[in-house]
């Protein structure tokens, strides 16, 4: 078994020494041991820290995270509940992807003003009463129309 030392575990994981410590004190990760002052890990390490990572790339928590990870330092998916983070990452996808659009009508439209493109127009109402982007249908209909 090839043991790393947390100065090799943060140069292969991108991560600095003092998030290993914090992660190690939370319990997401476990040293096996210390040489000297250095705290020693194994390989396995590497891989629950790209979990770790790829869990918080997905927008989970540290705790949503230290959750799936058994007594052993295994995971234990829970598969609805990333099916259920997808879903909302499909959402959002879907909103940003509208803003997007509504973004590109707004630099390209060919209006002298803004304020003369009804779109633009419709956008301001509608962005002002709902706080988030517009469904597509209404973001682009009518996109690059003038007054």
């Amino acid at each position: 078994m090839k043991i790393l030392d947390i100065g090799e575990v943060a140069v292969q994981t991108g991560l600095s020494p003092s998030t290993l410590r914090y992660y190690e004190e939370i319990g997401l990760i476990a040293s096996i041991g210390r040489k000297g002052l250095r705290r020693q890990f194994d390989t396995q390490t590497i891989l629950q820290i790209s979990l770790i990572q790829l869990g918080r790339s997905a927008g989970f928590s540290l705790d949503d995270i230290r959750g799936i990870f058994g007594a052993d330092g295994q995971p234990d998916l829970p598969r609805s509940e990333l099916r259920a983070r997808a879903d909302e990452i499909d959402r959002h996808i879907r909103e940003l992807t509208k803003l997007r659009e509504a973004l590109r009508h707004v630099a390209d439209c060919p209006a002298l003003s803004h304020m003369e493109c009804p779109t633009f127009r419709r956008l301001l109402h509608i962005g002002s009463r709902r706080g988030r982007p517009l469904p597509r249908s209404r973001a682009v209909r009518g996109a690059g129309k003038t007054k």
